[in-house]
């Protein structure tokens, strides 16, 4: 395996396209990851890095799942995110340190710059997030926590962060209350002027996940340095729950990254489509940057055949 981590590192001031690496068992009896390398990146110039952590619905042993929402997908569809995503994938709850070990490793061969490091997630992942930036506050830059909440017993670190929370008050998976005893916690813990917490009035669950697509949201998030010496949160940047409307307004497929196995970096990595109730094979091939009939080729299927709910399609 350390073979091929040297042949990768060596390989990446070549690089000039955005590319999406999956990463499996690099880390011992860690989590296994997708990276992302802006256009421009290169050895020469230190990124910002981002951390993405998934909820309950991506979790496994498949990776592919994590390229179904979040910022790896936001990347895909066209976002602009000038910064080293690296998303890892659990099996269950989140582990701060066994988190902190793919960062130590993305650290180790990868530049990048730690004074802007930052962290986000939704539901379990918001849960991660917070844990995280509790467990280790003097490492995160800024982090935001999406209809989550928290399991770590000492949450005063969170109050050393720029925080950003929400939370819809109709969600049903995770109710609000979740992330109202982890600000109750922080105001036990003293001051949190770093914290901003919105309820959105009305919001559901899954509508949040539209934040991972909003520039405001990493507008927000580049704005915080750990070096900034009173570390204060930015309170300029809007996110509202009329935003997310036009989340994904501005977005085409047309900035796509070239997706490979980190193993294996001259071999394109095979994706995969869930088929969900009401998909068509036109509209999971419009979704995919694709054709029907390249869908039917790769899958040997006839474009009359009937799709099952939950059937896997290769999309690439």
């Amino acid at each position: 395996m350390k073979k091929w981590v040297f042949l990768l590192f060596c390989l990446l001031p070549l690089l000039c396209k955005a590319q999406l690496m999956a990463c499996r068992d690099f880390i011992k009896d860690g989590y296994d990851f997708w990276l992302y390398l802006p256009d421009d990146y290169s050895t020469s110039e230190k990124k910002p890095l981002v951390l993405f952590l998934h909820g309950k619905s991506l979790s496994g042993h498949n990776l592919n799942l994590v390229r179904n929402y979040g910022c790896i997908d936001a990347v895909s569809r066209g976002r602009k995110i000038d910064a080293v995503i690296v998303a890892p994938q659990t099996s269950g709850a989140w582990q701060p340190a066994k988190v902190m070990e793919v960062i130590d490793w993305v650290k180790k061969h990868y530049s990048v710059d730690m004074d802007r490091f930052y962290v986000l997630g939704m539901s379990m992942g918001g849960y991660g997030t917070l844990d995280f930036a509790a467990t280790y506050p003097d490492d995160v830059a800024a982090a935001m926590a999406l209809c989550g909440g928290a399991t770590e017993p000492e949450l005063c670190g969170l109050n050393e962060v720029p925080l950003w929370i929400i939370h819809g008050t109709a969600d049903t998976a995770v109710p609000v209350g979740c992330s109202d005893r982890v600000v109750e916690a922080m105001a036990d813990c003293g001051d949190t002027t770093r914290l901003i917490y919105d309820r959105f009035k009305g919001v559901n669950h899954t509508r949040l996940a539209r934040v991972f697509y909003l520039e405001e949201t990493y507008e927000w998030l580049f704005s915080h340095r750990l070096n900034d010496s009173l570390r204060s949160v930015d309170r300029n940047v809007e996110i509202t729950a009329e935003t997310l409307k036009d989340a994904f307004a501005d977005l085409t497929r047309s900035n796509l990254v070239k997706v490979i196995d980190a193993r294996n970096p001259n071999e394109t990595e095979r994706q995969y489509h869930i088929v969900k109730k009401g998909e068509t094979l036109n509209s999971i091939a419009v979704e995919n940057n694709t054709t029907v009939s390249i869908l039917c080729k790769l899958n040997k299927m006839k474009k009359t055949d009937v799709l099952r709910v939950g059937k896997k399609l290769r999309v690439k």
